[in-house]
């Protein structure tokens, strides 16, 4: 079955526990800590692959994850990481978490790490110092990131190949390249897209995309909906096939660019190369009739040509202008990324940023660094949470507490979504 669209639950792994130990040996008094640190989550790469076509197997499995990292041990032992996983997914695949996309896999063997696995917790042989000789702390792993993401295929082709349903796409693709789609005298034969390679000559050639049959409304979802649109986005050119014997060749026209501007407003702008086909057997001057109602409407610099693909009438003529139009948008790609200002990496000044606020029965302290360090913090142990106070009069948070009244029997809360809280 074919799938290109998919949501799953991505889960990297958990970093493992630090140890609290203490050397215990025969001959050897008071022996000291010597608990070792937790190995490192798993985390998540998605790899582009030639050998997966579709997103099928997500189906049903809906949760990717890695492994979790091993707890710490004594005698300094330090816990084994979990291993990465490594997801193959097809060419053209994007990758998301809401609006933000985490990546857009364009070329073979592309690889990107799109969950981090969590860091292992210091067991308390690390936190071993000339004042702090017997410790009694070690930290909890990190949790690894984890959200729900989706999957998409898109295809990546030289050539989109649109029009309305039965309008010879399929035809035309399984004649000038090695792709065998299913082909007959009716609507909607195509249920998925096709992609071929269209020889031209001895140096050239093109990938084509045969994307489903659209129709007035795809965009909002009628007939086979929008769910092949995005399979036109990563195209360069757009070849749209018009039947000769339509008989509003115009309002054919209209159709299928109102869809694909009301999908995207980029794609509506797309360069398209018009062609009237099924002209065989067709008296020339009609045929030229419904490319003159075409060219009346068409925007500057649009071609309009006919052929036959089942007698090849017209066919070769059509490849080199696509060629040609490709070769153009190529170029114009070029100039737009070397126009496009230098990229400027600025430091991430928000990481160590904190806020104190008052709350009902207490205080919430809040801020990235802050919170990433309380989620390694047992609040139930004494001796971590005068770790953690240590960090907040480091920080500046203590003064600030107490600044805005903190006094004995106070609760502190770090995070919003209470990551960890103490009496203070």
């Amino acid at each position: 079955m074919f799938v290109d669209k998919v949501e799953v639950t991505v889960e990297a792994g958990d970093g493992g526990d630090g140890k609290v130990s203490f050397r215990h040996e025969k001959f050897i008094d008071r022996g000291g800590p010597d608990g070792g640190d937790g190995g490192d989550g798993g985390s998540i790469f998605v790899v582009a692959s030639n050998s997966e076509n579709t997103l099928a197997r997500f189906r049903h499995d809906k949760r990717v994850a890695a492994d979790l990292g091993k707890p710490g041990s004594e005698r300094r032992k330090h816990g084994r990481s979990g291993e990465d996983m490594i997801v193959k997914v097809p060419v053209g695949t994007v990758v998301s978490r809401g609006e933000e996309i985490l990546a857009d896999l364009t070329k073979v063997d592309q690889q990107v790490l799109i969950a981090k696995g969590g860091k292992g917790g210091f067991g308390n042989a690390h936190f071993v110092s000339s004042t702090r000789q017997a410790p009694r702390v070690a930290e909890k792993g990190e949790p690894g990131e984890s959200f729900p993401a989706v999957f998409e295929l898109k295809s990546i082709a030289d050539v989109g190949i649109i029009g309305l349903p039965n309008s010879g796409k399929s035809t035309f693709l399984s004649v000038v390249s090695n792709a065998k789609p299913e082909i007959a005298n009716y609507p909607f034969t195509t249920l998925i897209p096709n992609l071929g390679v269209a020889d031209i000559d001895k140096t050239n050639s093109l990938l084509l995309a045969d994307i489903p049959g659209l129709i007035e409304g795809a965009s909002q979802g009628k007939g086979l909906g929008d769910e092949f649109l995005r399979h036109v986005e990563r195209t360069k050119v757009l070849l749209h096939l018009i039947d000769a014997y339509e008989e509003d060749v115009v309002g054919a026209y209209k159709t299928i660019t109102g869809e694909l501007a009301a999908y995207s407003k980029e794609l509506g702008k797309r360069p398209q190369l018009v062609v009237v086909t099924k002209i065989d057997g067709l008296d020339s001057e009609m045929a030229a009739d419904q490319m003159s109602k075409l060219n009346s409407v068409l925007p500057k610099k649009t071609v309009v040509m006919a052929m036959s693909a089942q007698s090849g009438e017209g066919v070769k003529q059509v490849l080199y202008e696509l060629k040609k139009l490709v070769d153009e948008s190529a170029k114009k790609t070029v100039k737009r990324i070397e126009k496009d200002d230098q990229i400027v990496i600025r430091p991430d000044f928000e990481a160590d940023a904190w806020v104190v606020a008052k709350t009902d029965d207490g205080f919430l302290v809040t801020g990235q660094k802050i919170e990433k360090f309380a989620v390694k913090t047992r609040f139930d142990n004494d001796f971590s949470i005068g770790r953690i106070l240590d960090i907040f009069k480091k920080v500046g948070i203590l003064r600030e507490l107490k600044r805005q009244g903190l006094k004995d029997g106070d609760r502190i809360q770090v995070g919003k979504n209470n990551i960890g809280s103490f009496i203070f």
